[in-house]
């Protein structure tokens, strides 16, 4: 069992204060600065410092939280195996890519076993990341940039990232220079979103960024962003997974070297989920 007052250390590691700990757990902030001051005296170190009157993680609070945030996955893991032994759940997130166009044959194959259950969560990678940290996922499925130090991750594979436009568009199957396309409409993700953070991050690298575009759209919805791609209303960059889905769409590419990203299966630091993984997205890699 979980010790009651490493909850109270990851409330303090996410409010990052001690009054908003208190209010959120219903305690007194007395009874949290004890609970923290037990577990510095349990493990003989510091766990949070003042560093012009901000309060700062030291880094053994870094290396304590990731190792909690493990061990509360799996007591909970533990107690749905001790709860209802006969069935096997998951709880997966995915980005909007990896949810709406790949997973789909796996997850039909893994649910063919009558023991087995999937709650599956489909969001950008921002709040996926989060749900990870808040042991509200098992594991997540992404194609956006995450922090390698905080998280686990396994390839599953590589994806070409490709400009798309209507069928009949002049970018239709060509190689496009960036002053061109700054002349589109450009149509793209939201804040969070893998797709956008790898855009923004291929712009940067002209030293040039959505804001530059003659009109930019955000919209969170892929079916509506290759709707609108479809009739004309601008361009956008997608995985080719994503591209080859619709016949009514052409790909294009900007002047240079092609873009390749990866899909990762990611997974809190320290945690042992790859039995998990694995019953979902097939043989071990």
């Amino acid at each position: 069992m979980l010790d009651y007052r490493i909850d109270t250390f990851l409330t303090l590691c996410e409010c990052m204060n001690y009054r908003k700990t208190a209010e959120k757990l219903h305690l007194s902030q007395p009874a949290v600065t004890q609970q923290i001051q037990y577990i510095e005296r349990m493990y003989g170190c510091r766990l949070f410092s003042y560093e012009k009157r901000r309060l700062e993680k030291t880094d053994a609070a870094i290396l304590l939280e990731k190792y909690a945030r493990a061990a509360r996955l799996h007591e909970h893991m533990l107690r749905e195996k001790l709860t209802d032994q006969k069935i096997d759940t998951l709880r997966v997130g995915a980005t909007k890519t990896i949810g709406d166009y790949f997973l789909e044959d796996h997850i039909c194959r893994f649910l063919r076993k009558k023991e087995n259950a999937l709650t599956l969560i489909v969001d950008n990678t921002e709040h996926l990341l989060r749900a990870l940290e808040d042991n509200e996922l098992d594991f997540a499925v992404i194609e956006g940039f995450f922090d390698k130090d905080s998280f686990n991750s396994i390839l599953l594979r590589r994806e070409p990232f490709v400009g798309i436009c209507k069928k009949d568009h002049p970018f239709a199957g060509r190689e496009v220079t960036i002053d061109e396309l700054l002349q589109e409409t450009i149509i793209h993700r939201e804040d969070g979103s893998g797709t956008r953070a790898i855009l923004e991050q291929e712009l940067s690298g002209y030293n040039e960024s959505l804001q530059r575009f003659q009109r930019h759209i955000c919209i969170s919805s892929f079916r509506l962003i290759l709707n609108l791609v479809k009739k004309g209303f601008g361009i956008s960059f997608v995985y080719d997974i994503l591209a080859d889905s619709d016949a009514g769409l052409a790909k294009f590419s900007i002047q240079g070297e092609s873009v390749v990203r990866e899909f990762n299966i990611v997974y809190l630091k320290y945690a042992d989920v790859q039995d998990k993984v694995f019953s979902l997205l097939g043989d071990k890699r």
